[in-house]
């Protein structure tokens, strides 16, 4: 079993998390993504994390940005990377976690998320439609996901709102 390191992004990380996320997806949408990202003011320092091997080689990538569920801000988690070799082994989970206790250890209180229930499941997220969550574009209603990371804080309701580099 391999331990993982993970920490925040540091401005050295930058071409290598975008080689992480070009190499995890099929086009350079998601690794130009994490770069708009990165020039909006929806970034937020200490909430894009990196998890390295035992040679400090990035492998894995999360990022967390603002969103707002209605009026009330929450984050959004995107995108999760993994290169393809390191798949399957860990580090995804290892930077998601470690991204979602970041946010928690700066007092935020909500995140979502659109991807694989099965998946996300396993950190906490929910079936947003159940809470009262929706988005404004059509996406596979199990896939919209949400979580609060304050178990005496509920989840709001209304319309995600993403950053603009999200284009919804």
């Amino acid at each position: 079993m391999t331990t993982w390191n993970t920490r925040p992004e540091t401005s050295d990380d930058i071409t290598a998390i975008h080689g992480v996320n070009l190499a995890a997806f099929d086009t350079a949408d998601e690794a130009n993504l994490v770069d708009a990202l990165r020039a909006d003011s929806s970034w937020i320092e200490g909430l894009s994390l990196v998890t390295t091997d035992q040679n400090g080689t990035i492998v894995a990538h999360a990022l967390l940005t603002r969103c707002h569920i209605g009026d009330t801000p929450a984050l959004c988690l995107a995108p999760c990377a993994v290169l393809p070799d390191h798949q399957r082994s860990g580090a995804g989970s290892a930077a998601i976690r470690a991204a979602l206790a970041a946010a928690k250890d700066m007092g935020e209180d909500y995140v979502t998320v659109i991807g694989h229930p099965t998946y996300y499941a396993r950190f906490g997220f929910t079936r947003a439609s159940t809470q009262g969550i929706g988005l404004s574009i059509d996406v596979p209603d199990e896939a919209l996901m949400a979580m609060t990371l304050n178990d005496n804080d509920p989840l709001p309701t209304g319309t995600i709102r993403y950053a603009a580099p999200f284009g919804i």
